[in-house]
């Protein structure tokens, strides 16, 4: 295959999406007069999708096998003095592998929504508005410079905003894509601003020249202070990908998005949108290795959101919001990487994670369409012979995310360990303890999912309320129906993504993590920051790693994790409430979510409000409308009415005044002399 790529080949993985996305937003739905059903609008998509993907594939190889490489601009849209705006490819070893990540999860997800949303009446919009995200998304990892990265970043949050808010007419499903709007606007404003400080001192927005100026910016102060440029520039980036990532305390939006159709958890909650600030950091690693200020901030925020959103995810009983915290916490463990300087460890565990992650909401969704969308897991039980393939594969994804030995979790969570226990950062201590702590809590509520689902006694027809709203408007299924397995177009991407889940990891350690893989995309300061150097010098193969983890604390807690869930809700169900009676603080702690959604809205969101109305009536009203604008014309009002005195219209007032005046300079000047 040749060295270099062609630029209509990789111009064609994005646009084929967002040919099918119009095709089925236009013809698929009233917009267009409904030209096409069903069958043609699925069909459309998937052939988008899977012409993407085929493609992605092809360009995967080359630049794998090949060393291929493409970064060129495809259009210019503006020039603004020496400030470039253009719209261009960079295909590298990171962004080839987004490439395969985005398009096989998004087609896998394609496949299943056929299953999933059957009975919807908005089936055509819904296969639209994912097409068009698969489009964002590719536009966005594929981008060499800032403004198209801009362009993607915004353009998957809108149709997140878009999908959350499928079921428009539940008013939970409304109030979650708006607070996912707006927080996600928090941490887009800081994203703008280091792009912002980047134009404005480094006079580009393309990639490879703003990296060639990273030593000249780090030379550089912030205005009117002692910061480095440097460090606010990483910062205000970073705070973009906490929201965006759903870190602490930006997270809130995340849990919440579940109120959309289960099939958009997995593409956009678990394995490709919320994934865009890890891949950017990563991205950025040239100016992020300049700051250990910001590095060290990174590993607090990623080590908080690692641990403490786990701890969340005990208590859950919504089979969705079990996953989503999961997603929360493995989340803050690739930002721990990311502050560890272990870029390629922290995309490598993006990688494994998309499969296993959107492996474990299908299987979640395929549990729910089997219980008649029942989500609550306490009335669940004994699926496992009602529903096998369901069952198997959503056990090989959580030994995954457990970090099970020789499964792709194993690989990429026990790399991101050691990462955070070589680095030589002040906050790597408190790092390390959070995700290994986080092994156990992540093991325990994994289990402890799986356990009450698809074993023990079954507790389906004890369901207090049958008729769950999860698929919204479709609650006929009554809840003394036995639990039944999914349609093949549901369990067909299940075992499709089960293989991944299982087998990637093994196979792309060496090249990814210690071989040239990432080494044109990712730039690490080995003096600095020798974790990734000290990771290379451990590591003996694959084999002999997970050889030697069976020695090693991670996969102990792991161990004691899963057997404490078993214990506590197969063997003595009576543990967990007589553990929540003791710990009941905690427990309302945790059932609040740290009083985060309190605090935004009662002081955050009242705060700005009362600054608001503060400006509005104090500002506005009392100084501009009321000190400005009225005064100036009641001043000009009482002028007028008194010149309006000396105009009486008589001829003789007139002359006497002149006569005043003449009389008043002739006394002036004889004064002066």
């Amino acid at each position: 295959m040749s060295q270099t790529l062609q630029a209509s080949t990789l111009l064609a993985v994005p646009m084929a999406p967002l040919v099918g996305s119009a095709l089925a937003g236009i013809f698929g739905t009233r917009f267009g007069g409904n030209k096409i059903g069903r069958g043609l609008t699925h069909s459309f998509t998937i052939l988008g999708v899977f012409i993407a993907f085929v493609l992605s594939a092809m360009t995967l190889q080359s630049v794998a096998m090949d060393g291929a490489r493409f970064n060129e601009t495809l259009y210019t849209w503006m020039v603004v003095g020496d400030l470039k705006m253009e719209i261009g490819f960079m295909v590298d070893g990171l962004t080839a592998m987004m490439m395969c990540v985005v398009t096989f999860v998004s087609l896998m997800v394609h496949l299943y929504t056929i299953g999933y949303m059957q009975e919807d009446e908005g089936y055509n919009r819904f296969f639209s508005y994912i097409s068009l995200f698969t489009f964002s998304m590719l536009m966005l990892v594929m981008s060499n410079n800032m403004l198209q990265l801009f362009f993607g970043w915004e353009a998957v949050g809108l149709v997140s905003y878009l999908l959350i808010g499928f079921w428009f007419n539940k008013p939970t499903a409304i109030f979650a894509n708006m607070k996912a709007f707006l927080v996600n606007r928090v941490g887009d404003f800081g994203f703008i601003l280091g792009i912002g400080l980047i134009a404005a001192y480094g006079g580009t927005l393309n990639y490879t020249e703003a990296f060639a100026k990273a030593g000249e910016l780090g030379a550089l102060t912030f205005p009117g202070t002692d910061w480095m440029l440097v460090t606010v520039i990483c910062i205000c980036l970073f705070i973009g990908a906490m929201g965006k990532s759903a870190q602490f305390p930006l997270h809130v939006w995340l849990p919440d998005s579940m109120e959309g159709p289960t099939p958009i958890s997995a593409l956009i909650h678990a394995a490709t949108m919320v994934t865009a600030g890890i891949f950017m950091v990563a991205r950025m690693s040239p100016f992020f290795e300049l700051s250990d200020t910001a590095l060290n901030f990174i590993l607090v925020i990623g080590a908080i959101t690692a641990l403490f959103m786990g701890f969340l995810g005990l208590i859950q009983n919504d089979i969705k919001r079990v996953v989503a915290y999961s997603t929360l916490s493995q989340l803050g463990y690739m930002t721990v990487a990311l502050g560890a300087s272990a870029y390629s460890v922290a995309v490598f565990h993006l990688m494994t994670h998309a499969f296993f992650k959107a492996l474990l909401f299908l299987g979640a969704g395929s549990v729910i369409m089997g219980m008649h969308h029942n989500q609550d897991i306490r009335w669940m039980g004994g699926v496992r012979k009602y529903m096998p393939i369901t069952w198997i594969t959503s056990l090989l994804g959580s030994l995954a995310l457990i970090g099970t030995p020789f499964f792709s979790g194993f690989y990429s969570k026990d790399s991101i360990i050691e990462a955070v226990a070589e680095s030589t950062l002040p906050a790597a201590g408190f790092a390390h303890f959070a995700v290994l702590a986080g092994v156990f809590v992540t093991a325990f509520y994994s289990f402890r999912m799986y356990f009450l689902v698809f074993h023990g006694e079954e507790r389906y027809d004890q369901n207090p309320d049958a008729h769950h709203d999860d698929h919204h408007g479709h609650d006929d299924h009554g809840h003394d129906h036995s639990p039944h397995e999914s349609p093949w177009v549901v369990t067909v991407p299940l075992v499709l993504l089960a293989i991944p889940s299982v087998l990637i990891g093994f196979y792309t350690i060496d090249p990814m993590l210690f071989g040239e893989f990432f080494s044109d995309a990712i730039f690490i300061n080995a003096d600095k920051h020798p974790a990734m150097h000290e990771l290379a010098h451990h590591y003996h193969g694959a084999v002999a790693m997970a050889l030697h983890a069976f020695s090693t604390a991670p996969f102990w807690l792991a161990v004691a994790g899963v057997a404490a869930s078993y214990y506590m809700y197969m063997i003595n169900p009576a543990v967990p409430a007589a553990i929540k009676r003791v710990f009941n603080p905690i427990y309302v702690l945790f059932e609040n979510k740290y009083y985060m959604d309190w605090f935004n809205e009662n002081v955050l969101a009242r705060g700005a409000r009362a600054l608001g109305t503060g400006l509005w009536k104090g500002g506005d009203q009392a100084i501009i409308e009321g000190g400005v604008v009225n005064a100036s014309w009641k001043l000009v009002d009482r002028v007028s009415a008194v010149t309006r005195l000396l105009q009486t219209g008589y001829l003789y007032h007139y002359a006497l005044v002149m006569i005043l005046g003449v009389f008043l300079l002739m006394t002036w000047f004889v004064w002066l002399k």
